[in-house]
């Protein structure tokens, strides 16, 4: 099988394209990315050229992706390409609408002109919009969406738009809603590897004035397995939600981070929340877990060890990225 996999030169795509090829060595990847801010070659070295092919390009660029998926012979396109920093949308959010939203329609557009035999569809569980810190409720695949932020929204509008390719013109769609990842390779913009980074270099920490908010965090390679199973197991036009159920507050993950580099409680400074901040998301993976048999395989605890471990072991990748970062999380007003 020949994979078309977008935003493969960041986070969560590249360390997909890694799984996919160590657990499928007859398979190969077409690795498609715009090599934004976020996106580094890097992330995919170690990976057989052979097996491998890199393609720069915009998912909102129709022709290109025709053109890609079809001159490559793929198979299967898997979505990862997404503006996703939610400070950022504060500050310029027509891009993450572009992308987001007329780029996953770009995509799905080539997709069914080609023939593609799946087309998979990577969300994320801010679509639902947030829930009360005092309760135990969390997002099934059938809450509605309610988004309250423009990347959520932009999110929103991108899985309508992988859902109407499916109704209307029989593009077998597939499409997960995963939790906060995190993992090698992240960006350092995101918050933790922000505070990995920060705590090792002896800078402050800056978290957000509503320190008791929550997240539910998964290990990227929890996500890729999940994504692998839905592609071998999932049902054609299915959502299945991708959750650890392990919360933190931003204040217990700071301390763990402080107390994993062995630094002190006094690198921890507050800074105003950012606009609409969320307060809690924790999704209900039962679907997944029933009708796949997948099941998250890292504890936050060891993952966030391994992560750390990482971070430090590898300053050369992620000190010259610091200033490529184009929000500071200090500066809300």
């Amino acid at each position: 099988m020949r994979l078309l996999v977008t935003g493969a030169a960041g986070f969560i795509g590249s360390n997909f394209a890694h799984w996919w090829l160590a657990r499928h060595p007859e398979d190969s990847v077409v690795a498609f990315d715009l090599l934004t801010y976020a996106g580094d070659r890097r992330n995919l070295e170690g990976l057989d050229p052979e097996r491998l092919t890199f393609v720069e390009g915009d998912i909102a660029d129709l022709e290109l992706c025709e053109r890609v998926i079809a001159g490559e012979a793929c198979d299967v396109v898997v979505n990862f390409a997404a503006e996703s920093h939610n400070s950022l949308a504060v500050v310029d959010p027509g891009r993450f609408f572009r992308t987001n939203v007329l780029g996953t329609q770009a995509l799905c557009e080539a997709a069914k002109r080609v023939g593609v035999q799946r087309f998979h569809h990577v969300s994320t569980c801010e679509v639902y919009g947030d829930l009360p810190l005092d309760t135990d409720e969390s997002f099934t695949e059938e809450s509605p969406y309610r988004p309250r932020t423009p990347y959520n929204a932009s999110k929103a509008g991108a899985d309508h738009a992988v859902r109407s390719y499916h109704e209307t013109f029989g593009l077998p769609v597939t499409i997960t809603n995963c939790a906060n990842n995190y993992g090698a390779r992240q960006f350092p913009e995101k918050v933790i590897p922000l505070f990995l980074t920060n705590a090792l270099e002896d800078r402050e920490l800056p978290l957000y004035a509503s320190t008791q908010n929550r997240r539910e965090w998964l290990h990227v390679d929890d996500h890729c397995l999940a994504i692998e199973l839905v592609l071998e197991k999932g049902r054609v036009g299915e959502t299945y939600n991708v959750g650890s159920g392990d919360e933190r507050s931003i204040m217990e993950l700071a301390d763990l981070i402080l107390e994993l580099t062995g630094k002190p409680q006094s690198l921890k400074t507050i800074v105003p929340d950012r606009p609409g901040h969320d307060r809690r998301y924790l999704l209900d993976s039962t679907k997944i877990r029933r009708e796949l048999g997948w099941a998250p395989t890292v504890s936050f605890e060891d993952g966030l060890r391994t992560t750390v471990e990482w971070y430090r072991a590898n300053p050369e990748w992620w000190e010259p990225l610091r200033e490529r970062a184009p929000v500071r999380e200090t500066a809300w007003r």
